[in-house]
């Protein structure tokens, strides 16, 4: 290597290390932040306009739109193990300066990332009939989400390996290039879906090819970053160390339980909704999106704190980490706050956006509202989270997953449903979500106290920012 191209790079490495332990910790947080909301906001609204153009096809076809919502979770829990798990002990090694090791580790969770997807991809499509209806298809939605399902199976390699980049870009605090990818892919998703839906005539096939396409060249639009020099870490076969493996998947266990609890909820979820029909699998898939949508927001700005918490973890600048943390779950509620006012504001509204039918409406609009009430509790439980992953705390961040999103919620709905039949349906996430806010306090309460003393932050103006 020449020795000009050998000082570029130790260069930008520095002024990237220089960036994240010494930008005032507010500062830094919203500018990490922006990007990933903005591809998340792009991606959930392509979920939205999918909703809505599917709706159109009638109550079975917007059913299937949640039935595959549950599918695309489970591809999301592998590539965001893959991607937390390499991507947090990235932040830490370049936090301690080791860029040698960080490309190992990215290269390492990458490419598993992409043979796990490979794998899921084959032994789904040999157990496609009984996938839909495990996956809570009535007779009814079954066809429809067949069809959607098996164009996603071609895609999922490619969903779960972009997935894994978007989070090591964004460990790497380089999440403005992973919006890239993602919006692209998002966008082309939007424009995709009328012209074969509906110009075409492929109905809900054409919902599921343009997926499918779409998702393949963001694939393509993030591997680029990597091979094109704009990232610190390498992505290279040769730099696979399978010793870096069990690392990996213990750290990004908790995006696997949460990611993947969230898929077995919405199975669980849409199983006791078909029991009253498609409407109401229709109303809680609607919610469902609606929800996740206006908490994008606040989890783009949990996304923005992860590389800040484990760069300066791992610089050990403990009181930068401690006033990051403060400002996140403070601007997060906020955010919050807002969005949920907007949705108290005009349910049954937003429902009908989606599906113009009285019963959907109906159902939809009570669930809706409990759901943006309670999830005003849910910033700190994820902020909690994402600190306890990001310092490399392995089993308290496990913990919150588990029970945060599957032994509260899953257990309550299956009681509520029996009890209280389709409003406890309704009243079971809510529930749950305030439950949650009690184990979260304990954990932050210990893992704050746990950590060194490092003395006092580094400039007035990080004084000046953080309190």
């Amino acid at each position: 290597m020449l020795i000009s191209e050998w000082y570029a790079m130790k260069t930008k490495h520095i002024s990237q290390f220089d960036k994240m332990t010494k930008t005032p910790v507010s500062r830094l947080v919203v500018a990490l932040s922006v990007p990933t909301i903005i591809s998340m906001l792009v991606t959930n609204i392509y979920n939205l306009v999918d909703t809505a153009f599917v709706g159109r096809l009638g109550n079975s076809a917007s059913g299937a739109v949640g039935i595959v919502f549950g599918f695309m979770s489970v591809l999301q829990a592998v590539g965001f193990m893959f991607g937390n798990g390499s991507g947090s002990i990235i932040s830490r090694l370049l936090g301690a300066k080791d860029g040698a090791q960080a490309s190992k580790v990215a290269s390492t969770g990458f490419f598993s990332s992409l043979a796990f997807g490979a794998v899921l991809s084959v032994f789904c499509a040999f157990v496609l009939d009984p996938l839909v209806m495990f996956l809570g298809s009535t007779e009814t939605i079954a066809p429809f989400a067949q069809t959607y399902i098996s164009y996603i199976l071609i895609a999922a390699p490619f969903i779960t390996a972009s997935f894994t980049m978007n989070n090591i870009l964004r460990y790497e605090g380089k999440a403005a290039l992973g919006m890239i990818g993602l919006a692209v892919g998002a966008a082309l998703n939007i424009a995709g879906d009328p012209i074969l839906m509906f110009g075409f005539g492929m109905g809900i096939a054409g919902a599921g090819l343009s997926t499918c396409i779409s998702q393949i060249i963001g694939f393509f639009v993030l591997l680029a970053m990597f091979l094109l020099g704009k990232t610190q870490c390498k992505l290279s076969v040769k730099l696979i160390s399978l010793k870096s493996l069990p690392d990996i998947i213990a750290t990004g266990l908790p995006s696997l339980l949460r990611q993947g609890l969230n898929s077995l909820s919405t199975v669980v979820l849409n199983n006791c909704a078909s029991e009253f029909g498609d409407p109401a699998v229709a109303a809680m898939s609607i919610v469902s999106r609606v929800i996740f949508f206006t908490f994008s927001f606040a989890l783009g700005i949990g996304q923005g704190f992860q590389p800040v918490c484990g760069f300066n973890y791992g610089a050990k600048k403990f009181d930068r980490l401690k006033a990051a943390f403060r400002f996140t779950v403070l601007l997060s509620e906020i955010i919050i706050a807002v969005m949920s006012v907007g949705l108290l504001l005009f349910p049954g509204e937003i429902i009908r956006v989606f599906r113009d039918d009285s019963a959907v409406v109906e159902i939809g609009t009570r669930a809706l509202i409990l759901q943006a009430i309670a999830q005003i509790f849910l910033p700190f439980c994820m902020v909690t989270e994402m600190a306890l992953q990001s310092a490399g705390k392995k089993i308290g961040a496990s913990l919150l997953s588990i029970l945060r999103n599957g032994l509260f919620f899953i257990p309550l709905l299956l009681i509520m449903s029996n009890v209280r039949g389709l409003a406890g349906i309704q009243e079971a996430q809510p529930i749950s979500t305030v439950i949650s806010v009690i184990p979260s306090v304990i954990l932050a309460v210990k893992f704050f106290k746990e950590l060194p003393e490092s003395g006092k932050v580094e400039t007035s103006a990080d004084k000046a920012e953080t309190g």
